[in-house]
């Protein structure tokens, strides 16, 4: 059951990210947890959650804004690499919350850069990155702040995918190799990233598929309801963890 469930779960949450940009952490996680432990969970998400970029990568391969992904790498990488040192330090508890509030925020806010007609420059979006690089160094994925963020700049449905997919690789790429640094990474660990990551990948092809037929407003949506999903999530996680953990 445990050989099939992770490969079930992880094509549910590729196609998921695969239409909105994020999600698949918040979906395929709990299950990581459940099966491998969470000292596991971690590196294996962030191996899977490569391949589910790269899926996503190549899918809208075509639509990339080059540009873009350079600006936030350049800040957004190394500040990846700084996150996962002091992931164990840092009050899990504190960040779910803080990050859970932040989506709930996002919501309205997003709405409002849009309708003010407010883009992000070049140089923006690499400020901006060192503190996402951070945070996706500490927590499993920070894909609801990322999406908004590239949504900002002016990007939307395929270039938006495939854009951000480009970012969060390069993002998830220094957070192995982090690992790997601190042994954190034995070739089991790997091996079970790499398969959830296949389905993830193949997810993301399937969400492709169904961005081609969503309009821009149910596109938008559908990025409102899942920062709603994400914020609450996290708020409820913080809840449950024991006082000081």
């Amino acid at each position: 059951m445990e050989i099939l469930i992770v490969p079930a779960v992880g094509l549910l949450a590729g196609t998921v990210g695969g239409i909105v940009g994020t999600g698949s952490s918040i979906i395929l996680m709990p299950v990581l947890v459940l099966v491998h432990g969470p000292l596991q969970a971690v590196p294996i998400m962030a191996v899977a959650s490569l391949l589910g970029n790269l899926g996503r990568v190549v899918a809208w391969r075509r639509e990339i804004e080059w540009s873009a992904a350079a600006a936030f790498c350049l800040t957004a990488v190394p500040a990846a690499v700084v996150g996962v040192r002091t992931l164990l330090s840092v009050p899990a508890g504190a960040i779910e919350s803080a990050l859970g509030l932040f989506f709930l925020a996002m919501i309205p806010a997003r709405r409002w850069l849009a309708l003010k007609a407010i883009r992000l420059s070049l140089r923006q979006l690499a400020l901006l990155g060192a503190p996402l690089g951070f945070l996706t160094g500490i927590v499993v994925s920070t894909g609801p702040l990322s999406v908004p963020l590239f949504t900002a700049y002016g990007l939307d449905r395929g270039s938006l995918l495939g854009t951000e997919a480009l970012g969060s690789m390069a993002v998830y790429a220094a957070k192995i190799a982090t690992f790997r640094g601190f042994d954190a990474l034995p070739a089991a660990v790997a091996l079970q990233g790499l398969l959830a990551g296949g389905a993830l990948m193949a997810g993301s092809f399937a969400g492709r598929l169904v961005v081609l037929r969503l309009s821009p407003a149910a596109f938008r949506l559908l990025i409102d309801g899942l920062m709603l999903v994400s914020g609450v999530t996290l708020l409820w996680a913080a809840a449950q963890r024991p006082a000081g953990a």
